[in-house]
Parts: structure tokens; C-alpha cells; sequence
């Protein structure tokens, strides 16, 4: 299975605004909505990719502890569900419902969003400050498919720790790894 890295943008970037449809709950979802919290975990995902797979129970127990510390998080689904059905918004709403995820799982049809943040592989963290500046991009931890480290979100959690904790983001950031977004023909990323 070939692995894309994360692009590893310049910390303080501010996030990019989205609004998205959020298939699971039939409603839309924006990065509005994200205001008056610690901090804002944002991951892009896909149903289908294998190192998402991997850390699936890792991202239900993350998500856990960002809301009991004050933090939200948001998953970004970007695929080309033309050529990847199984990414599709109504198999969005399966895996929801399947899994239990408690964090809004959004469709970025278009692709902009992903392209806003930089994103080139599933899974892709960033994690910002209440001020919505960029603190943490890169992976959740040295967990990846058939590896024999364990899925315990230590990267990202030392993240999420710095903004509940008042101290600084972690210098040693290392990019995340993962299945290459499924750019729609032609819409290819030039970063």
C-alpha cells in the first residue's frame, strides 16, 4: 500500500471557513460552529482508506477526550466518490451509524476545503487554538497498519494537552502518513 505524507503547513496559519453537509445528520456544518472552544481537532478521512480504518477506535476515544476537555473536533471526508463509491455521502451516513462517531463527519464535495487546508492524505490532523491559528498539523501518533505499535493518539494528544493546558504546541511534529486524497480528475492539488 503506497503512503502520501502530510504537507506540513506553517504553523499560525489561520483556519480556512467552510460550511459542509453533514450526511449523517442531514443538516450543514461549518467552521462557525467551532467557535468558543479550547481548541478545534480537524481530520480529514474517508470510509475506505486503510490507515483510517486503522485508527478508527483511536478517533472515537480522541474524540471522547476533546469534548470532555473543551475541545471540538470535526472529520472532512474530500474523495472523489465518482471513482470511490464507498466514500460516498450515503456510506458516510452507514459509518457513522456503524461506528458511533460523536464528531461530525462533513462532505467536501467540491474539494475546495481540502485544498484550503493543505490536505493531501487521509487521515490529516491539524489542530488549532481558540483563536483559530494553527497549532498542531501532522499525525496522531507512529501507529500505522500492519505495524506492531499500538493506536494511542499520543502525537495529537500532546497537541490537545498544550491548548487545555496553557503551554506550548510540541516542536517535533512529524507529518501524518496515509492513502493520498482521491483527487477528482484534473483537480489535482499543486502543492
Amino acid at each position: 500500500m503506497a503512503a502520501t505524507a502530510s504537507t506540513m503547513i506553517e504553523l499560525g496559519t489561520t483556519m480556512p471557513d467552510f460550511n459542509l453537509p453533514e450526511p449523517a445528520r442531514s443538516r450543514t456544518f461549518g467552521s462557525a460552529d467551532l467557535a468558543g472552544a479550547k481548541g478545534v481537532v480537524v481530520c480529514f478521512i474517508c470510509n475506505h482508506c486503510p490507515f483510517v480504518k486503522h485508527i478508527r477506535e483511536g478517533l472515537i476515544e480522541l474524540c471522547d477526550y476533546c469534548h470532555k476537555n473543551g475541545v471540538k473536533m470535526v472529520a472532512i471526508n474530500s474523495n472523489d466518490v465518482e471513482n470511490y463509491p464507498d466514500d460516498s455521502p450515503q456510506m458516510m451516513k452507514q459509518e457513522v451509524e456503524a461506528h458511533g462517531y460523536q464528531f461530525p463527519y462533513l462532505f467536501d464535495e467540491t474539494q475546495n476545503v481540502a485544498k484550503a487546508f493543505s490536505a493531501a492524505c487521509t487521515p490529516d490532523f491539524y489542530v488549532f487554538d481558540a483563536e483559530m491559528k494553527l497549532t498542531y498539523r501532522g499525525q496522531m501518533d507512529d501507529s500505522r497498519p500492519g505495524s506492531d505499535v499500538p493506536v494511542t493518539g499520543t502525537d495529537i494528544r500532546e497537541a490537545i494537552n498544550a491548548l487545555i493546558y496553557d503551554e506550548p504546541a510540541p516542536t517535533d511534529q512529524k507529518p501524518s502518513l496515509g492513502c493520498n486524497i482521491k483527487w477528482k480528475p484534473g483537480n489535482e492539488p499543486s502543492y
